[in-house]
């Protein structure tokens, strides 16, 4: 408040700034009784002096001088009491002028006198205090007033404030009324729209059920406005459905239904009525001249093709319909689907009853054409190539007609009945597995879907494979059953001739002139060319029925397969017929039947062969036969999954009954009766049987007989027998052994020849026959060792190294001449030595 300006101007000082920094302080006198006597011009200029002061303050007198600084606000209490100041000032001025020391008459006055102008000095001295004072409380009583001002204005802001407030109050009140008249307008105007939204689903009923059932409502079906009725007709169902709830909401529902079914089917009156006027008309014109081909394919798919598009679109209302909606009747789709299925039967029968007597014409004339009325292949050529031609100009015309593919191959399929009718008696009265086989690759490499190929069939192109896979089928049950009589007839009934078993002499005819090695060794390493062997293939081959293949394969086939059993040479040929022509399934079961057949028979052989010639002849024909047998099914990929061979077994019945007559109660039906659940009853019997198992089984078990049957009858002067006579003698035995030995290996080696043209197999079976012996001979020496330390009562070790004479051989020199004898190994070549890691006394099996 001091900082103002304005506030100083109206407070008036005694004097100039400028006369108050140039007017010497007075200093006070001292009292009367102390001081000194003076002369009176000290006296004279002290009155001079409060003279000068008195007209100094007479000057100074008056209002203050107008300025252009800003008024205070409360400028009438100020201005009131800065005036009350100024009188009083000016007041006391005058009564000192008017005062004179004139009136002075003797010294008591002068005393008095005296006194009053000490106390006027002394007030005079003390005049800045009592100004500043009286500013001093110039300003309490202005700040008194400005309090007094600030609590009158607080209190009139509170008042102010509290009125706000309520006012504030009135409006938020106000405002929340007008908030819910808004929303309750709103409800209001949603119930009223929603009344009318609702109400319009009802008031549809009345304008569409005189529209649908008014005469000629027939003529609007192909409109955009009968396909907008028809939508509004799904909405008040779907509204219908989903309020289930709302009065007479079943009745309106029922109602619209009936509503729609009778659009749909005014949808299907107009397309049978479309449908039936173009055939008509086709049918009027192919009646009245005889067309030629180019003209009858024309007039049967171009004029259908003119009004297809507008019959397309009025279908496709009915399409639309047939797949349910959630929440929809669970009995709505099937309605409207039998209505599109009449369609499609309309549709099929009308072009079945226009197309039908072209194609069995066509086929007709190719099933009696000269090139293709007695050969199978030739007319499922050409028969099939004409059908699916027809069957693609069908999809095509399908296609404009309808979006969907629901009724297309039941369609197609009637059109390929007469290719079936023609084609299926050919395939059941042919015999010949050539041409079947043929007919199934024909029929698998052109027309049907390569499983394995990684692209998917096209969604809008024709799968033909689906209308052609009734004749595949066909021709692949034939095939089957050719192959099964087959087996029957020549492999599992066979009845070989004596030129058949004529072994080893047929190995002898076997033309090993000209031709390279390309059999595998049984352990797959390759074999020397130093030794002409029989061509052996790695793939399944066809032998018989008149096809060459020596170009196809690179070498001649009739060698390769000469020195065959004939039942083996039928299985392999069976197995590569019928390779990737049948289900992979079927195959397997097949291919299993077809080995363990071929490996009975080539059994019943060696038997055979083994009574006409020599046990080790019937071993090596077995051992030689199911060798090839093993190699060849490798290359068919046959599935090895095994399946039982079920069997009745009613020993538990016989022997049951043998148990009650010889107990004596036969005749007691408790006795029957508490052996029921035991074994009175036949059994059943699964006997897991695997080919491949099998032909493993019986190849290990013929190598078995064929290296014992040399080795004890190499070792036969020690056998358990000869030990057992009295009289032995362990030296006599082994030089009888040594005799044998160097005399049936020369003969093993050349039996092995007339049999086996592999080396490495050759050998293998010469170390088994070694190993054997050698076996043998251990076991016979440590039964002489146990003896000699029983009768000499010591125990005593085998000696390493040459014994004497008198003396039986040990095992470690009996294996050193063994080697020398058997030359496993020497035999072979340094090359066939070195791969194949014969040693001498190695040994090598691996079969």
């Amino acid at each position: 408040m001091y900082d103002d300006a304005s506030f100083y101007t109206f407070i008036p000082s005694a004097a100039p700034q400028e006369d108050r920094q140039t007017t010497p302080k007075h200093k006070r006198r001292q009292s009367l009784l102390k001081q000194p006597n003076e002369d009176s011009q000290a006296n004279e200029r002290t009155l001079d002096d409060i003279g000068e002061a008195s007209t100094h303050a007479s000057q100074n007198a008056g209002p203050p001088k107008a300025t252009l600084n800003k008024r205070a606000q409360s400028y009438s209490d100020f201005h009131d009491a800065v005036k009350a100041v100024l009188d009083k000032d000016r007041n006391l001025k005058e009564e000192t002028e008017n005062g004179s020391y004139k009136d002075i008459r003797d010294d008591l006055e002068f005393a008095d006198w005296y006194d009053d102008l000490e106390n006027d000095l002394l007030d005079a001295s003390h005049e800045e205090y009592t100004d500043y004072l009286q500013q001093l409380d110039l300003y309490s009583s202005h700040l008194d007033s400005l309090l007094s001002d600030t609590t009158n204005t607080l209190d009139l802001l509170t008042s102010l404030s509290d009125s706000f407030k309520s006012v504030e109050a009135q409006t938020t009140t106000f405002q929340k009324q007008c908030d819910g008249l808004t929303q309750e307008q709103k409800r209001l105007t949603q119930l009223a729209d929603g009344i009318t939204q609702n109400l319009k689903y009802y008031s549809f009923l009345e304008p569409v059920t005189r529209r649908l059932n008014a005469p000629g409502a027939g003529s609007l079906v192909r409109s955009q406005e009968f396909s907008s009725m028809l939508a509004r007709l799904d909405e008040c169902l779907e509204y219908m459905a989903a309020h289930p709830k709302h009065r007479e909401a079943s009745t309106y529902h029922s109602r619209y239904r009936q509503l729609m079914t009778r659009g749909l089917t005014l949808i299907r009156g107009n397309f049978v009525n479309g449908l039936k006027d173009i055939s008509a008309d086709v049918s009027k014109r192919i009646a009245e001249r005889q067309l030629n081909d180019t003209t009858m394919s024309a007039l049967l798919y171009a004029k259908f093709r003119v009004g297809a598009s507008e019959l397309k679109e009025v279908a496709q209302e009915i399409r639309k319909r047939t797949v349910r909606a959630p929440g929809a009747d669970a009995g709505a789709e099937s309605e409207y689907l039998g209505l599109m299925n009449e369609l499609y039967t309309s549709y099929s029968a009308t072009r079945h009853k226009l197309i039908i007597p072209w194609i069995t014409k066509k086929i007709r004339d190719v099933a009696v054409a000269p090139s293709t009325s007695k050969e199978l292949v030739p007319f499922a050529r050409n028969s099939i190539s004409y059908v699916r031609e027809i069957c693609f100009y069908e999809y095509n015309l399908w296609r404009e007609w309808f979006e969907d593919d629901d009724g297309l191959y039941d369609f197609l399929e009637s059109i390929c009945e007469p290719l079936y009718d023609q084609l299926r008696p050919r395939i059941i009265h042919e015999n010949e597995i050539l041409k079947l086989c043929e007919l199934c690759t024909l029929l698998q490499t052109r027309y049907m879907h390569d499983q394995e190929d990684d692209e998917p069939q096209a969604a809008n192109e024709l799968d033909f494979s689906i209308l052609i896979q009734p004749a595949l089928e066909d021709a692949q049950t034939r095939l089957v059953f050719r192959t099964q009589a087959i087996l029957r007839d020549e492999i599992e009934r066979y009845k070989p001739k004596p030129d058949v078993l004529d072994y080893p002499a047929c190995n002898r005819k076997v033309s090993l002139s000209g031709t390279k090695s390309q059999r595998p060794a049984t352990s797959g390493k390759k074999v020397s060319n130093a030794e002409p062997t029989t061509p052996m293939p790695k793939t399944p081959m066809i032998v018989e029925g008149g096809d060459s293949l020596d170009g196809q394969w690179g070498f001649d086939t009739q060698a390769a397969f000469q020195g065959w059993y004939p039942t083996l040479r039928k299985a392999i040929w069976l197995l590569s017929r019928i390779y990737r022509l049948v289900n992979s399934t079927v195959f397997d079961d097949l291919a299993h039947q077809i080995v363990h057949q071929t490996t009975l028979s080539l059994h019943h052989a060696s038997t055979l062969i083994a009574n006409n010639r020599t046990p080790a002849d019937g071993h090596l024909f077995l051992i030689k036969h199911l060798l090839i047998l093993k190699q060849q099914i490798v290359a068919f990929d046959i599935e090895y999954v095994v399946t039982p061979d079920i069997n009745i077994d009613f020993s538990g019945v016989t022997n049951t009954f043998y148990e009650l007559r010889e107990r004596g109660g036969f005749f007691d039906p408790r006795n029957l009766w508490k052996r029921m659940g035991g074994n009175l009853l036949p059994k059943v019997v699964e006997n897991m049987l695997d080919a491949k198992v099998e032909l493993d089984g019986r190849l290990r078990g013929v190598i078995t007989d064929f290296t014992n049957a040399f080795a004890d009858k190499i070792t036969g002067p020690i056998n358990e027998t000869m030990t057992a006579k009295k009289g032995f003698d362990p030296l006599k035995a082994v030089d009888q052994i040594k005799g044998i030995a160097e005399k049936e290996v020369p003969l093993l080696r050349k039996k092995l020849d007339e049999y086996i043209d592999d080396r490495r197999t050759k050998e293998t079976l010469v170390s088994a026959v070694q190993d054997l012996v050698v076996q043998n001979y251990e076991t016979f020496y440590e039964k002489q060792m146990q003896q000699k330390n029983m009768e000499s009562g010591s125990r005593r070790g085998s000696k390493k190294g040459k014994g004497r004479e008198d003396e039986v051989w040990d095992v470690d020199m009996f294996e050193e001449w063994a080697g020398g004898v058997f030359l496993v190994g020497k035999v072979l070549g340094r090359d066939e030595e070195d791969e194949d890691g014969f040693s001498d006394g190695g040994s090598g099996r691996s079969f």
